[in-house]
Parts: structure tokens; C-alpha cells; sequence
């Protein structure tokens, strides 16, 4: 079963969660609306960073709802003059992280139902499954690998960064990187060997 995200409907959650925990501690932190509007802009970034790290759709919901408990609680930490994606990814790791030993398993069969409204059936289907392929390649890297690679080579940003949020030397940043690029080339080529569906 396919389960059907809204980002607006995420949002909700969320924020209602936020005024629960803020009713019992008897204040709003400073900044919370602007820790709302930035979440409510980038919620697909994340959801999307959490499907590449491996993030179940099952989990998916319960995962972003918990990188936004932790955005929330560390908001007055965030330094401005900082990107905020960076900043954002490394607690989504860190969640996806904790959630993958909390479950001591990584679903690595399940798929993204991709939806195309293009005229083409074909090339819905083409792409369909270069995303199925890409994300089951992801899926074969270990996720401390996958966060490097994700970071940089989808998200494009700078390794000091990288290694500044995920906290490690830059030399295994890049180390992770080279190591991750030759996962992700193999698993491709295992992939369309076995013609993967």
C-alpha cells in the first residue's frame, strides 16, 4: 500500500505537534514561526533527502514529522549566516540514522511509486524505473556512505560543509565520496544487468 504524502497536510501534523510539546513546557521558543515557514519551504527537500537515504514510505511520515521535532527544539542553535540546507540534511541523517538502528533493518525491495502526468506513456515508464533504479542503487551503499554522496553529488554541496554537519574529516568525507561513487556505479550496472523492474 501506497501511502499518499501531502506536504500541507505534513505541515499540519507537525505544527500541531510543536503546540502540543509547547503547551506542556508553557512557551513558544523564539523564532517559531520562522521555524514553520522553513519547514513548510523546504518539506519536499526533505522528504526527498530522506527517500534517498533509504527511508521507507512507510516510515516516511513519522521520520520527516521527527526531523521537524529536532529542527524545532535546535532552531535558536541555527546560525543564520550558514546555508540552511546543509544545516537541515544533517539532522535529517542523524534521524535516519537513529531510525535505521531503532529498526535494526533497511527495506532495500521498496520502490517509489513514480507518477508522471506526461503525454507519454513510455516515457513515464522510462523514467519510472530509472528512478527505481537509482533509488534500489542508493540503497546498496551504507547510508554513512549514501550521505556523503547524496550531498554532494545530488545536492551539490561543498565537502567542507559535508563534513562540517555530518561531523567528520574532510579526508573521509571525500574518502566516503570515491567509495560511494564506485557503490553506485556497481549497483547500476548489477541493476540494468538484471534488468530490474
Amino acid at each position: 500500500m501506497t501511502i499518499r504524502l501531502e506536504p500541507r497536510q505534513l505541515l499540519i501534523v507537525a505544527v500541531d505537534r510543536v503546540e502540543r510539546a509547547t503547551d506542556e513546557a508553557g512557551s513558544a521558543p523564539v523564532g517559531a514561526q520562522d521555524c514553520f515557514e522553513v519547514y513548510q519551504r523546504e518539506l519536499n527537500y526533505l522528504l526527498r533527502s530522506l527517500r534517498r537515504m533509504g527511508v521507507p514510505y512507510s516510515e516516511l511520515e513519522d521520520v520527516v514529522h521527527e526531523v521537524f521535532l529536532v529542527m524545532h527544539r535546535r532552531w535558536a542553535d541555527y546560525d543564520r549566516s550558514r546555508a540552511l540546507r546543509p544545516w537541515l540534511f544533517g539532522i535529517a541523517f542523524r534521524v535516519a540514522a537513529s531510525q535505521r538502528r531503532r529498526f535494526q533493518r533497511e527495506v532495500l525491495d521498496e520502490t517509489a511509486d513514480a507518477e508522471d502526468a506526461g503525454p507519454r506513456p513510455d516515457d513515464a515508464a522510462m523514467v519510472a524505473q530509472a528512478r527505481r533504479t537509482v533509488l534500489r542503487a542508493l540503497a546498496k551503499i551504507p547510508l554513512e556512505r549514501r550521505a556523503v554522496f547524496v550531498m554532494h553529488d545530488i545536492d551539490e554541496i561543498a565537502m567542507r560543509e559535508i563534513a562540517e554537519q555530518l561531523s567528520i574529516p574532510l579526508f573521509t568525507a571525500y574518502s566516503r565520496l570515491r567509495k560511494a561513487r564506485k557503490e553506485f556505479e556497481a549497483a547500476v550496472k548489477r541493476l540494468e544487468l538484471k534488468g530490474a523492474p
